[in-house]
């Protein structure tokens, strides 16, 4: 699907990306792997891997996480197994289960949460699960990967005989060391094991006195190690007995081998599954790292990566806690060539190393550092033309280099071809090398594809301004420091700043006047233009970037205004209905007093009656029934009411809990008085102040006056004398 040379990935610098990924995978065979990552061929591949990792780095963040994949490599295991009557050791058994187990367990797990992990379940489904291989490795080999004692019959019979013979041997020793020990002929040491045999330290005068096989002496020869005889005969006797067990463990491992060896394909597809998943893994471990995404992949022809970061660049700037500038850029049919100008040390290659890196990561199945909005489509060809050589010296070479380039880019260019060129035309006569590069482009644009080049030529500059489909594109510079800014403006080409980055470093303003002369005024004119617009751009930036945080901080202020209006008219409103009611209740309470004051000068009961009931009733009469709608209105701001005045409360409540630990602390701070007789003291939770009559040890004996109380000197505060 995608052609790439050595030299794009090496100009892109591919392979640093790779061996950031390989660092992060846990097995030896995914490490060798991942640094053999290419460009996918295939498209439904490519997707694939790429919706694997997706699904790997949400495992980061779920309940689910995917279990340990790790494994050792069995490629010559299985090698070996392919071999007729060969068999394998105890240590080939051991990864071969480890390998199954851990195969088995993930391809289940995946299945039972398929749901999570759609396209790694789909890969995983293809392989088929089995028991049966540790079914068979657990008959002989126990959970320490030992061969078990009841792997075989004849096993069980050898193992048994020779646990009897190394108890006589045991035993054997044991009385020929306390034989000849009691006799005085044995060393302090009395003991020490030789070529895994336990032998008698026995001193060399009575090396004869001794029967039994001699195995050695210490170095000053005044010591002499001797196996004692009966030792002797059962140790041979157990040497017989190993050497059967060797030769039943080969039996039992040939026959084991027998059992496995239809199943070595297998085994290769779960090694090869495991190496795959640990790339993936490594893959979504340095997406994690890079804050990586997939963007969406679309059939459109349309390329735009939003905020992308360069990987390698923002991984080390992370470590200098620098920080990295990201690029916003787009490439369609009605603009699929860009013309980046401006200063050098502005960005321009870092800007086009980061969209030809990502492009290409992405087509390697790895996820890119973008905005979730950013999308793109799939190029059959990636053409780099990114050369850091400066010297003067291999000019010649290097154009000539560069040339041979332009012409492999003319035969494989294409309407589904991204190019990417740094320095565009440079190397030769800046006319006539300017005119050819002219040329070169005018060629891409007529095969209509996509590119990005950075040049300082001004016809560049102008062809891009002409071509419908072209764009020009700056790097931002501060207008009054000249320093980068590092960020790409589209839809203007970039000033190279040449006369005032010269006076800026101290070169003499006469020099730079005499420079001026000596080439065309129209030049001048054009890229002083085109200065003079940078500048206004940078200007524009900075203007609009200070307006965004005003609208911003207008906005909050906005939001804070109208909650403080918002509750203003709210208490105002609880107010009006508070005035309402007290007035309603003065009302009543005068007219009650004028009803009271009549009776007291008539003492007519009847009159009174009449009017305290005439009053209730035009009471009533005011009254109306409450709906249930206003029912609720009234429930819910009786709750507000509440729930504030329960705030309030538990605000102040924490202010005196606040309040009252600060006095402990400060009491606690305070330097302990040594109480004595005759004190005024009082307990440090009470209020009534007596004086020590007496001290008994940790306890005094406190006069209140009316009755006395004995205390511990912990809980008494002194009081100042009056």
């Amino acid at each position: 699907m995608i052609s790439v040379t050595n030299k794009t990935l090496q100009d892109l610098e591919f392979n640093t990306i790779l061996e950031t990924i390989a660092a992060k995978c846990n097995t030896e065979m995914g490490h060798e792997m991942a640094l053999e990552i290419t460009p996918f061929k295939n498209k439904e591949e490519l997707l694939l891997e790429l919706f694997q990792t997706s699904e790997y780095v949400s495992s980061f963040i779920n309940n689910n996480a995917i279990p340990n994949h790790g494994f050792e490599t069995i490629t010559k295991d299985l090698q070996l197994l392919g071999i007729e009557d060969s068999f394998l050791d105890v240590n080939s058994f051991k990864k071969i289960a480890h390998v199954a187990t851990t195969a088995n367990f993930l391809l289940l797990f995946l299945k039972k949460f398929q749901e999570y992990y759609p396209k790694l379940n789909e890969y995983a489904s293809t392989i088929a699960t089995t028991k049966d291989i540790n079914k068979a490795i657990d008959v002989v080999f126990d959970k320490y990967g030992e061969i078990k004692d009841n792997a075989s019959p004849d096993l069980v019979n050898i193992r048994k005989s020779m646990q009897l013979v190394r108890g006589k041997i045991n035993q054997s020793f044991g009385l020929a060391l306390s034989q000849y020990n009691a006799s005085g002929y044995l060393d302090d040491i009395k003991e020490t094991v030789v070529e895994n045999r336990r032998v008698l330290a026995v001193l060399a005068m009575y090396r004869k006195k001794v029967k039994g096989s001699v195995l050695g002496s210490s170095k000053t020869g005044s010591i002499v190690y001797i196996e004692p005889e009966a030792t002797l005969r059962y140790s041979r006797e157990l040497n017989t007995l190993e050497q059967d067990e060797r030769e039943e463990i080969i039996r039992i491992l040939k026959q084991l081998t027998n059992e496995i060896r239809p199943f070595k394909s297998l085994l290769l597809e779960y090694q090869s599954f495991l190496a795959h998943i640990d790339i993936v893994a490594a893959k979504a471990k340095y997406a994690n790292a890079i804050n990586a995404i997939l963007p969406e992949i679309t059939e459109e022809k349309r390329l735009f990566f939003r905020d992308a970061f360069h990987p390698i660049l923002y991984l080390n700037n992370k470590e200098k806690r620098a920080v990295t500038h990201p690029q916003t850029i787009e490439l369609t049919n009605e603009g699929r060539i860009i013309v980046i100008s401006g200063p050098n040390a502005g960005g321009k290659t870092i800007s086009l190393k980061t969209i030809g890196l990502l492009q290409l990561m992405l087509q390697s199945g790895i996820l890119i550092p973008v905005h979730e909005r950013s999308e793109t489509f799939l190029f059959d060809r990636i053409l780099t033309d990114i050369g850091d050589n400066q010297s003067i010296e291999n000019h010649l070479s290097t154009y000539s280099y560069r040339l041979k380039n332009m012409n492999y880019f003319l035969k494989k260019c294409n309407a589904k071809t991204l190019f990417l060129i740094d320095e565009f035309g440079t190397g030769s006569d800046p006319e006539l090398g300017g005119a050819l590069a002219e040329t070169f482009l005018e060629e891409f644009y007529s095969r209509e594809a996509f590119g990005i080049i950075t040049t300082h030529y001004t016809n560049l500059k102008i062809l891009a301004n002409e071509l419908p489909c072209a764009i020009n594109a700056n790097m931002l510079f501060d207008e009054k420091t000249l320093e980068p800014m590092y960020k790409l403006h589209l839809g203007q080409a970039g000033s190279s700043f040449t006369f005032e980055v010269a006076q800026k470093n101290g070169i003499p303003f006469g020099l730079i006047n005499r420079a001026k002369k000596k080439i065309e005024k129209s030049k001048v004119r054009f890229d002083k233009t085109i200065a003079t617009l940078q500048k206004e751009r940078s200007k524009l930036e900075k203007t609009s970037q200070n307006l965004k945080e005003e609208e911003s901080k207008a906005r909050e202020e906005s939001k804070k205004m109208e909650n403080i209006n918002a509750k203003i008219q709210d208490k105002l409103e609880r107010y009006q209905e508070l005035y309402d009611a007290n007035q309603r209740l003065i009302y009543l309470g005068q007219r009650l007093d004028d009803i009271s004051e009549k009776y007291f000068n008539n003492k007519d009961k009847k009159t009174l009656i009449g009017e305290f009931l005439k009053m209730v009733e035009i009471e009533n009469s005011k009254r109306k029934k409450i709906t249930k709608k206003e029912k609720i209105e009234k429930e819910k701001v009786e709750k507000v009411v509440i729930a504030e005045v329960k705030e309030k409360v538990e605000e102040i409540r924490k202010e005196k809990k606040e309040q009252k630990i600060k006095a402990q602390k400060i009491e606690e701070n305070k330097p302990k008085v040594i109480l004595k007789v005759g004190d005024r003291v009082r307990m440090i939770d009470g209020k009534s102040i007596g004086t020590i009559d007496k001290i008994e040890k940790t306890k005094a004996v406190v006069n209140y006056g009316i009755f006395t109380s004995k205390v511990s000197l912990d809980q008494l505060e002194y009081i100042q004398p009056l």
